[in-house]
């Protein structure tokens, strides 16, 4: 299955993997809201919640324009690319996190922006939502040719 992940996929996983050490759990390519897909959204033990963006090379940094849109959807908002990026590329004010395909390290915290809490509600609950829609296709295979209108609601 590795061999088959993109650089992006393997720095959110090693970045699932190290939130897990902190007591956050993960979903990968979440989407807060109809157009927009955060590469990484954790759920911390206090309800926190956090927006990670992977960035595996300049590039991908340079084409991504929507990344300020997903402020507004987390508590607090980190960029995770690997040791050989150029970090000088990342916006101040937002967090870093240095990451491969096993692991990660917390470099600098993004500052904290609370989340109102009605959004909170509705992005703990969607986390929810998501997560179980994943879980139960994983389980029942068969449930990926069932229509998902509800799904993509936001």
């Amino acid at each position: 299955m590795e061999e088959n992940l993109q650089p992006g996929q393997r720095l959110a996983r090693g970045v699932s993997r190290h939130l897990r050490s902190h007591g956050f759990v993960s979903v990968e390519e979440f989407v807060p809201a109809r157009g927009l897909r955060v590469d990484v959204m954790a759920l911390g033990p206090k309800g926190e919640l956090w927006v990670i963006e992977c960035k595996s090379s300049r590039e991908d940094f340079q084409t991504d324009k929507k990344w300020q849109g997903y402020l507004e959807w987390g508590d607090r908002y980190f960029w995770a690319v690997d040791t050989d990026f150029p970090t000088e590329l990342l916006p101040e004010g937002t967090g870093l996190i240095f990451a491969d395909a096993y692991d990660a390290e917390i470099i600098r915290m993004g500052p904290e922006e609370k989340l109102a809490p009605a959004r909170r509600k509705k992005m703990i609950q969607k986390f929810a939502m998501d997560a179980a829609r994943r879980l139960q296709r994983y389980r029942d295979p068969k449930l990926s040719a069932l229509p998902e209108e509800a799904e993509e609601e936001g």
